[in-house]
């Protein structure tokens, strides 16, 4: 063999050994994770402890219920978001209490974890004997399903051991119709997505139309791929432009003959629903920044189209210098503070909370003290936090403070220290992954 043939060889037999371990320790995640619910089990159903830490049902019936709290310590230590370290949790617990054949062909290694982890996502409303009955059914052929056979698995246990539930959901899909316009994906062009479901045939008219009016801006001379020629039909068509006669039938468009006279015939103006766009502009910079559709960076081109368009309200706010320190003497942070506050820590500053601070309090980093004397309601000591990542921060023992503005240092309640800035978290506790101070 040619040493090249011999690289190329271990090359891959690293890489295949690589995977086992990964697989192996992706296993390991969530044995840890079933007995980090477990060392946090609420065995008293009556329990409730204030400001949200009460017992929780993450996985279906028949799991034990776990503290709301325990979910954030351990999403933390593995990098991941509340959102994602509870559905790891959830998925977990829904294996080992109630698919044990799935969770018996996990912890033997003749299944993948993501395989596994999508079936008891589809298993979480499941009443217990129908969560067994899907475990029965999938767990011999766990390794080759598909989420399409999997849903088919579940409907089969829904209508055989919970018809009320499947009554429910029949009435529920008789009318799932919906137009969903996607702000929080804009993309670096200035797009966004739009998905939705239409009657069939409202969707086969929308589609003739737009293919005819995508035709008919290419007789006029657009040179646009069709895509894009049907998405700004679209657009023209929800501000009533493009006026088409001959009109067009369902499913099957007439191409219609271009207006005499001019390629457009605009109609009344259609009322439009006012939009605030935080758009951050530096003179210096060929890109912008849209702050409430999302964090991305959009062309002074894109920024300039939207300004000059017919209708377009621009509202001019003064330019707030992050480094000035500002304070009130009351515990309510006056508008102008808040806005400082909102522009420089820009999400929530909990470890990989990425909630707009818009939608966040303001919290008193040195908690507020009546007698305390004035200007503790200042700049330096705010900082943005969701009410969730608030109620942690005042009851369950997680403690951070400001190192510079929009900089902070937090500590959980297992000892466990992240930095928190504008580029996001940093875990500051040493790997090993041992628990601190062991």
């Amino acid at each position: 063999m040619t040493t090249g043939t011999l690289d190329a060889a271990t090359a891959l037999a690293a890489a295949r050994r690589a995977r086992s371990e990964a697989d192996t320790a992706e296993v390991e995640v969530l044995v840890q994770a079933v007995a980090w619910a477990g060392a946090h089990t609420v065995s008293d159903p009556d329990f409730a402890a204030t400001w949200g830490d009460s017992p929780v049902p993450l996985a279906g019936e028949g799991a034990p219920l776990v503290s709301n709290f325990c979910v954030t310590e351990f999403s933390a230590a593995l990098g991941m978001s509340d959102h994602s370290g509870r559905a790891l949790i959830a998925e977990a617990m829904e294996l080992a209490h109630r698919l044990p054949r799935v969770w018996h062909r996990i912890t033997t290694g003749t299944l993948k974890v993501w395989r596994a982890r999508l079936i008891a996502s589809k298993t979480l409303h499941l009443s217990m004997e129908a969560a067994a009955y899907v475990d029965a059914q999938v767990a011999r052929f766990a390794h080759r399903i598909g989420a399409a056979e999997t849903d088919r698995l579940v409907d089969a246990a829904i209508a055989t051991f919970m018809p009320q539930t499947a009554r429910e959901i029949a009435e529920r899909r008789a009318d799932q119709r919906h137009v969903t316009v996607d702000h929080h994906q804009v993309s670096f062009e200035g797009t966004s997505l739009i998905h939705g479901e239409l009657d069939l045939v409202d969707a086969l008219d929308l589609d003739a139309r737009l293919s005819a009016d995508a035709a008919q801006l290419k007789e006029w001379g657009s040179e646009a791929s069709l895509d894009a020629r049907r998405a700004e039909a679209l657009g023209n068509l929800a501000r009533g432009e493009m006026v088409l006669p001959g009109g067009f039938e369902t499913g099957a468009a007439r191409l219609p003959q271009p207006p005499v006279g001019a390629e457009r015939l605009p109609q009344p103006p259609v009322a439009r629903r006012p939009v605030t766009l935080y758009l951050h502009l530096d003179p210096r910079d060929p890109f912008g920044r849209l702050e409430n559709r999302g964090p991305h960076l959009i062309s002074q081109e894109q920024i300039q189209g939207w300004l000059k368009a017919p209708g377009a309200q621009i509202t001019i706010r003064p330019v707030i210098d992050l480094n000035d320190e500002l304070a009130t003497t009351a515990y309510q942070p006056s508008d102008r503070l808040r806005e400082h506050v909102i522009l420089r820590d820009r999400t929530c500053v909990f470890p990989y909370c990425t909630r707009n601070a818009r939608a966040c309090d303001l919290d008193h980093i040195e908690p507020y003290d009546p007698d305390g004397g004035n200007d503790q309601t200042r700049t330096s000591n705010l900082a943005a936090l969701c009410r969730h990542h608030h109620r942690l921060k005042t009851h369950a023992g997680w403690h951070y403070e400001a190192q510079r503005p929009g900089t902070y240092r937090w500590r959980s309640p297992a000892g466990y220290t992240y930095l928190r800035d504008q580029t996001g978290t940093r875990q500051l506790t040493p790997r090993p992954v041992d628990p601190p101070g062991s």
